[in-house]
């Protein structure tokens, strides 16, 4: 195992691994995608991964043996998510990088030494997909929304996109158009901008709304086109979060 680059807390970093991990390719003709980049400056680190459909961002801290530290690796998903995983009841994780070159990362945790070989290749530049600005931002209970979601995408046939429709103070959600069974259901929101019609892979919804450690989120917008930010609240009100960001595209919509 390569030497000690500093400690990292056993549950954050599972709670991490498992929110972008949902993210990460399954494509093995694409093997860049179905890694989580890991990027280290001094005391933080960001883990993001993308299958191109959505996009799941996580900052948090840890204490490296140096703070000058920075550098980046790109981790096999699967290989870092079970390895988080079993090391999240451990008192702590220590992260080993290999000296550039080697290609090798290590973690250690309650005794158990995990190394895995790194990706080639170049990890897309993700952080110009993230609006700096958005025209609209809804807040929503997750557990109303989430049930909502599921029901509507019931009477569909697989993977149909749900409509979302924020109208004042509530959001109609539709699935199936023309001679498929079609749905309807109303949630509570909160809207802060202008009424905005969108539309989701419903699988992909659900995983985000899942990986929100929160009992609210908050959807950005820009535009119908363009992808939103899913953010966790801790209620209507709060200051919006940024140390997990769930990046969705849209389905285009027609008819």
């Amino acid at each position: 195992m390569p030497q000690s680059s500093g400690e990292i807390n056993a549950a954050v970093f599972a709670e991490a691994v498992a929110q972008v991990a949902i993210a990460a390719g399954k494509d093995d003709t694409l093997p860049t995608l179905t890694g989580i980049r890991m990027e280290i400056e001094g005391q933080s680190i960001t883990l993001a991964a993308t299958d191109r459909y959505r996009l799941a961002v996580r900052n948090f801290t840890w204490s490296p043996t140096t703070s000058s530290i920075s550098t980046q690796a790109l981790i096999p998903a699967r290989t870092l998510a079970d390895t988080a995983k079993a090391l999240a009841n451990a008192e702590g994780v220590t992260l080993a990088l290999a000296q550039a070159g080697e290609g090798l990362i290590g973690f250690e945790g309650n005794g158990r030494r995990t190394t895995t070989r790194l990706l080639d290749g170049e990890f897309p530049k993700y952080r110009s997909l993230l609006p700096s600005e958005s025209a609209g931002i809804a807040t929503i209970e997750i557990a109303a929304l989430a049930d909502a979601v599921k029901r509507v995408a019931l009477v569909a046939e697989r993977n149909t996109p749900v409509r979302l429709a924020f109208e004042g103070s509530e959001v109609i959600l539709r699935a199936g158009a023309g001679e498929d069974a079609q749905a309807n259901e109303a949630v509570e929101s909160v809207l802060d901008g202008d009424d905005i019609e969108i539309a989701f892979n419903p699988t992909y919804l659900l995983d985000g709304l899942a990986a929100l450690d929160a009992p609210y989120v908050r959807m950005s917008f820009t535009q119908s086109t363009r992808p939103a930010v899913l953010t966790g609240a801790a209620d209507p009100s709060s200051e919006l979060r940024d140390d997990y960001r769930y990046l969705l595209m849209p389905v285009r919509l027609t008819g």
